[in-house]
C-alpha cells in the first residue's frame, strides 16, 4: 500500500508560520524609549535640586508676573556687639593667687610598662630573623631570653616599651596590618622575664 508522506510534512510546516511573532521595529522602538528614558534618568540625577523644581506655572494673562529676584538673606550676629558692650569681673580671690598646679606624681600606672609580644622561639636564628623584619617596619624590636618550667630556653621577640597608650597601639596597629599578631604584655620596669 503506497502512502503519500507528503501530507504528514505539510501540518508540522504550518505550525511554526502560525506561530506569533513580534516584529523587528517594536523591539527597536522599545529599546530606544527604554534608553532614552535611562538618559532622562541621569541627566536628573546630575541637576541641582533648583533646577529639579522647575519654573512654576505662569500666571493668567489677567496677572503681570513678578519680576523681583529674591538674595538670599545674610546671617547677622548679634553676639559679636553684645560682647562689646559686657564686661567680665573677676573674682577677688582669682586675682589675689594664681591658679597653681601641683605637680605630677608618679603614679600605679608609671611603675609598669607595655610591651608587645610577637613571638617566641627555641632557635636564635629564627628570633633574630624577626627582629631584624621588625626593625625594618621601624619598631624597636629586641631579643628577651626566657626559661620556661622544663628548663627550655625560649627566645621572646618585644617590641616596646612604650611611653604612652597611642604609642603602643600605633605599634599593634602596623603589626596586625603586617600580618603579625602581637600579644600584649603589662610589667614592672627592668623585669627581663615574668
Amino acid at each position: 500500500m503506497a502512502q503519500n508522506h507528503a501530507r504528514k510534512n505539510q501540518p508540522h510546516a504550518r505550525r511554526k508560520t502560525l506561530e506569533p511573532r513580534v516584529p523587528a521595529w517594536v523591539w527597536l522602538f522599545t529599546g530606544c524609549i527604554l534608553g532614552a528614558f535611562i538618559m532622562f534618568l541621569m541627566r536628573l540625577s546630575e541637576m541641582d535640586p533648583i533646577q529639579k523644581i522647575g519654573r512654576k506655572p505662569s500666571p493668567s494673562s489677567s496677572e503681570s508676573p513678578k519680576t523681583d529676584i529674591k538674595t538670599p538673606a545674610t546671617p547677622r550676629f548679634v553676639f559679636y556687639d553684645i560682647l562689646k558692650e559686657n564686661d567680665v569681673t573677676i573674682p577677688d580671690f582669682m586675682k589675689e593667687s594664681p591658679l597653681e598646679i601641683a605637680p605630677e606624681t608618679p603614679s600605679v600606672a608609671s611603675e609598669e610598662e607595655y610591651i608587645l609580644q610577637v613571638a617566641s622561639f627555641k632557635n636564635p636564628k629564627d628570633a633574630e630573623q624577626l627582629q631584624v623584619q621588625l626593625i625594618l617596619l621601624n619598631l624597636e624590636a629586641h631579643i628577651e631570653k626566657a626559661r620556661i618550667r622544663n628548663g627550655e630556653t625560649w627566645h621572646r621577640v618585644l617590641v616596646g616599651p612604650f611611653e604612652s597608650r597611642s604609642q603602643r597601639e600605633k605599634a599593634r596597629s602596623t603589626l596586625v596590618s603586617n600580618q603579625y599578631e602581637a600579644l600584649v604584655l603589662k610589667r614592672t620596669p627592668n623585669h627581663s622575664s615574668p
